[in-house]
């Protein structure tokens, strides 16, 4: 139940305009200072998971691996997605907290 809930809220965070989806989008928003949290696919290849990782330690921009790309893309109406970024920091906490409830 808890994993639906998580995708849930990455819909709706994406209806309210608070997501940047994709590589190139999403490491704009960790550098500019948008990004309230990062969502990178588990099925991201390990070079793509070490960068984000790297800058989200360095912007300080929690970072948590999760979903399948097909998930993640399905999840904000778009093909399949590697990596996203919720700009709200309210949604944010909301999808951490239950992210945190996953494992």
């Amino acid at each position: 139940m808890k994993p639906n809930k998580v995708l849930s809220l990455i819909g709706l965070s994406m209806k309210a305009g608070k997501v940047m989806s994709g590589e190139f989008s999403t490491e704009n928003a960790v550098k500019s200072g948008q990004a309230a949290i990062v969502i990178v696919s588990t099925e991201a290849s390990e070079n793509t998971k070490k960068k984000f990782q790297n800058m989200c330690t360095y912007y300080k921009v929690p970072i948590y691996f999760y979903g399948s790309k097909v998930e993640l893309g399905s999840a904000i109406g778009k093909g399949f997605r590697a990596s996203l970024a919720v700009l709200d920091s309210g949604l944010a906490k909301a999808v951490e907290k239950n992210l945190g409830n996953v494992n």
